[in-house]
């Protein structure tokens, strides 16, 4: 059964009482947590630890938070929080009492964080209007961010993970989708990764022999997804929405891929996690897999991770075609 037209019987109630009509400008999108999932106990451990983090370093300044919701949407405890931690000193108003400063002043926050670490905006699982209106979920993955950045010895919770609900207002009306998303490392997946194996090696030992085993993979995956018209020029960046390697497995696999089962032009980090996991899906269920694969390590392009995909692939069927 299409799954869009049950979600239109089943959860269009739920919707209206998650956001209110019109909240959502067509053709956008927005996740939050489902409200049955917020009562989940690790949760509220890892609420309870950041509020007593912030409140700790912030606690000369006599800043008291008690809603992460709440007290963090306007950058006033953002902004002290960033001088104290990493000495930044942003060029922006201490308090900010329109929308229109709090929103100017956020984005220059935010910015300040995405340089601090290093990160793309395609990585960011943040946004000055998500933290504007409130959201938990994006704060929650901000303010981790944050503290395994500048205070690594900080024993967050492992495995924190929440039901979330994205709802996306397009021209036939509501779309919902449900998934599980992590908030902290899930140690289980960590430790179930390949520990030094030979792309360990390889990366640390004999980075000048990267570039022809580069080329090799590259000349097998051109040799079938060629088939189809395509030609794959970079591991790191053309791997990274799932799109080539669903492609690459359906050609070795044989497997028909409906379009209606993946993102064939994904405009979102969301839509990328998709088509990953669903690769990783097929390449598990065909007995290829048999580690833990995180599959944002996939969509951030690390080329490690990657590799040791397109290997599972290439160690099978380069033995057949020899």
């Amino acid at each position: 059964m299409d799954p869009d037209f049950l979600n239109a019987f089943t959860q269009a109630a739920a919707v209206n009482q998650l956001l209110p009509e019109n909240a959502i400008p067509q053709g956008e999108k927005r996740k939050l947590i489902k409200p049955t999932a917020r009562n989940n106990p690790k949760l509220e451990e890892l609420k309870l630890l950041l509020i007593d983090w912030i409140n700790a370093t912030l606690k000369e300044e006599h800043i008291v938070v008690k809603s992460l919701e709440e007290d963090l949407y306007d950058g006033l405890v953002l902004h002290h929080l960033l001088e104290n931690l990493g000495s930044l000193k942003l060029d922006v108003d201490k308090i900010a009492l329109t929308e229109k400063k709090q929103r100017q002043k956020l984005s220059v926050i935010l910015e300040a964080v995405a340089k601090c670490l290093q990160l793309e905006e395609s990585q960011l699982k943040w946004s000055v209007e998500s933290i504007l209106t409130k959201d938990l979920l994006s704060t929650l993955h901000l303010l981790v961010a944050i503290a395994k950045h500048f205070e690594p010895s900080l024993a967050m919770p492992s495995n924190v993970q929440v039901e979330t609900i994205t709802i996306e207002n397009t021209s036939r009306g509501l779309k919902t989708t449900n998934a599980v998303e992590y908030i902290t490392e899930n140690k289980e997946n960590l430790e179930a990764q390949p520990k030094d194996d030979a792309f360990d090696e390889l990366f640390s030992r004999a980075p000048d022999k990267l570039d022809a085993v580069k080329k090799v993979f590259l000349q097998f995956v051109n040799q079938h997804v060629g088939k189809l018209g395509l030609n794959v020029k970079d591991i790191e960046s053309q791997f990274a929405d799932g799109v080539i390697l669903l492609l690459l497995i359906g050609q070795l696999e044989g497997y028909f891929l409906n379009l209606r089962d993946f993102f064939l032009t994904p405009a979102s980090t969301t839509e990328m996690l998709h088509n990953v996991n669903l690769a990783l899906d097929l390449l598990t269920d065909g007995g290829l897999l048999n580690f833990s694969v995180n599959s944002e390590d996939i969509v951030n392009g690390d080329m490690k991770t990657t590799m040791r995909i397109l290997y599972c692939l290439y160690s099978k069927y380069k033995t057949k075609e020899t």
